[in-house]
């Protein structure tokens, strides 16, 4: 009998999913791979329930004869080994970034004659409304706080984009990319303070209060499911600290990162340009003591960023601070750097991974770009933020859109760089 195989990313069976069984099984033998939570996370959603629960709920449905692992995005480690007579799946993947996993098969199967098999991908409302309630699920407080904690179980390093409203919310959820016969997303959302202030117009002094920062929280978490990441500042005084833990787990955010410094705040990449004062071992640790106290659950997160470098103060300094806040119950350490070289950093990193080799560590690499994720994964960096790089962006380009039209007095000349509109809208989801 000839074999059929298709591949599984669902938490949850489906009327699509029935019927492309339902058609493989005229073909065939109907094998259904499964695949691992490791690989899903890289271009789809993040999974709700454990490998092991999909294995049994595929095993359940008639039609299907086998249920095996697929580690891999791409079918490498599957169809070399199985040697399908026909790969079956729904006709979505005959564009976008999905596209790049039918080349991958196709080109696996020429090489003994295997076929592909494109079916009409089922979307009618019930499938639509099944994907609805999954994506309500992970949106919700109690399954996004915690998910940060699972991705650092999952990928090798985590990668968290700034977002300061819900449209780059959006960005960051829905952009996924295919290089190299790969595909990949990012992993998390950080809401700076930087960024929020900016989008409000305001200087980055902690003047927008939290009230106004956690009205952010919620445009982003109303249309996103990926964990997110608060730019905490100093945490401010350790009596309003305390409350702002309690808010940001309520809300589902899963980690906070506040500054061990005092005083006005002023942006990290003036360094000594500015005065900044730095705060005492002890008095940020009583800071992070009095918020883990306060948290209710285990999901939540506290980072501590250890301004050390930044100011100058030594890597002496960077490092004790960074053992004696892991010791205060600190979640993970951020270390920053202004120089352009990352050399300060990996030497942090390996220094501190000699004596700690499991405390997450989380970078900021907006001066020293020019390194790459893979690189920092091997000093035993756990968390890459790209902290501004969409206000950034989206500034300059603005801003000359605005100038062109007061040049020409119309907006033709600005219409060959702009995104139409219907693509835009298209990132929103409609109920």
């Amino acid at each position: 009998m000839s074999i059929v195989y298709t591949c599984f990313t669902t938490d949850v069976i489906h009327e699509g999913h029935l019927n492309i069984i339902n058609k493989a099984a005229k073909y065939g033998e109907v094998i259904v791979g499964v695949m691992s939570n490791e690989a899903l996370v890289k271009f789809d959603r993040f999974p709700t329930i454990s490998f092991e629960e999909k294995v049994k709920m595929i095993e359940k449905l008639e039609g299907v004869s086998k249920v095996i692992r697929q580690d891999t995005i791409m079918y490498e480690d599957i169809i070399p080994t199985l040697r399908p007579d026909y790969v079956i799946h729904g006709d979505n993947w005959l564009s976008g970034p999905l596209k790049a996993i039918r080349n991958n098969v196709e080109k696996l199967l020429q090489k003994y004659g295997g076929e592909i098999i494109d079916i009409p991908y089922t979307y009618n409302e019930s499938v639509q409304l099944t994907d609805t309630k999954m994506k309500e699920k992970l949106a919700m407080p109690e399954f996004r706080r915690k998910r940060l904690r699972q991705a650092l179980k999952l990928r090798p390093i985590i990668k968290a984009l700034e977002v300061h409203s819900g449209l780059t919310g959006l960005i960051a959820e829905k952009t996924v990319v295919e290089h190299n016969g790969n595909l990949d997303q990012f992993d998390a959302m950080w809401i700076s303070s930087l960024c929020d202030s900016t989008a409000k117009g305001k200087p980055d002094i902690e003047l927008v209060d939290m009230t106004s920062r956690f009205r952010t929280i919620d445009d982003v978490t109303e249309v996103t499911t990926k964990p997110i990441i608060f730019d905490g500042d100093t945490g401010g005084l350790t009596e309003h600290f305390v409350y702002t833990v309690r808010t940001l787990e309520k809300m589902g955010v899963s980690a906070i990162i506040i500054e061990d410094k005092t005083g006005l705040k002023k942006n990290s990449l003036f360094g000594t340009e500015v005065a900044q004062t730095q705060d005492t071992i002890e008095n940020f640790s009583a800071k992070i003591k009095a918020g883990k106290i306060a948290q209710l659950t285990d999901d939540f997160m506290i980072i501590a960023r250890i301004e050390s470098l930044i100011l100058e103060a030594g890597m002496d300094d960077a490092l004790n601070r960074a053992f004696a806040f892991v010791k205060a119950g600190a979640d993970g350490i951020m270390i920053h750097s202004r120089k352009k070289e990352p050399d300060e950093i990996l030497e942090f990193c390996d220094r501190f991974r000699a004596q700690d080799s499991d405390t997450p560590i989380v970078v900021v690499p907006s001066s020293f770009n020019t390194i790459t994720e893979e690189e920092l994964a091997q000093h035993g960096v756990n968390i890459v933020i790209y902290a501004n790089q969409l206000t950034r962006s989206a500034f300059p380009a603005m801003e000359e859109t605005a100038k062109d039209i007061l040049r020409y007095h119309r907006a033709k000349e600005v219409d060959d760089r702009l995104m139409p509109i219907k693509d835009i809208i298209s990132l929103i989801d409609t109920l």
